[in-house]
């Protein structure tokens, strides 16, 4: 027995699906899911055989999902530096960088570097269209109620609260790495070096990434707010 959920929509249906499905550790990494054009679950004996298909259908990649060793090649090309949190705490304190924290805005409340900055790269899912509805369904199916999506108006939030002359360091909860590693040979992607990237291919100059993310900012005892300042 095959029990099938469709998610259609008006949208060309010509094109392969390529629903997204991410939790908020996803984000972290920056590697998305990609299971609905064919998901099956197979069991033994009496249990079923669950497939998922999906109609709905997503526009053209964004920026933001091009390929890793892309985003490393320009970040290297426009020479992101990558700072530790103490060198960090010292930037924004002696040479005015900015902090530009990329997380859900939850977490930012929940606690921040003083001063920094909020823009979300990432956000709950808002709109109700069918490609949207399709992205519900595929989150519910693994559990996940709080499917997130790429902010669009990230750029112009950051336009409007830091401005292009800034200089910002970009920070998320772990940070990755541009660094090869044993496990990681071209470095780990994350939230803040996805945003690094976007930052630099809209005109930004003066970016440094967060290495260790705010969890090692945290980890060190370095000055943390909670609320909205």
């Amino acid at each position: 027995m095959i029990t099938m959920l469709a998610a259609s929509s008006v949208v060309n249906s010509n094109l392969a699906c390529s629903s997204r499905i991410s939790s908020s550790s996803d984000f972290t990494s920056g590697h998305s899911w990609r299971p609905i054009e064919a998901v099956k679950l197979t069991r033994t004996r009496a249990v079923s055989s669950i497939r998922i298909s999906c109609a709905a259908t997503k526009p053209a990649k964004t920026p933001a999902e091009e390929e890793w060793k892309v985003k490393r090649k320009l970040l290297a090309e426009k020479r992101v530096r990558s700072v530790d949190v103490k060198e960090a705490l010292r930037l924004q304190k002696e040479n005015n960088f900015v902090i530009l924290d990329v997380r859900p805005e939850a977490e930012f409340k929940e606690a921040h570097p003083p001063a920094a900055v909020n823009v979300q790269i990432y956000r709950l899912i808002k709109e109700w269209t069918a490609w949207d509805i399709a992205r519900r369904a595929a989150f519910a199916f693994f559990g996940i109620f709080a499917g997130t999506e790429e902010n669009p108006e990230f750029i112009q939030s950051v336009d409007a609260k830091v401005g292009k002359d800034a200089k910002i360091i970009v920070a998320c909860s772990t940070g990755g790495t541009l660094k090869p590693t044993q496990n990681f040979p071209d470095g780990k992607q994350s939230r803040s070096l996805i945003a690094a990237y976007l930052l630099v291919l809209n005109g930004y100059s003066n970016v440094y990434h967060l290495e260790g993310g705010l969890y090692a900012w945290f980890k060190e005892g370095l000055p943390a707010v909670d609320g909205e300042e």
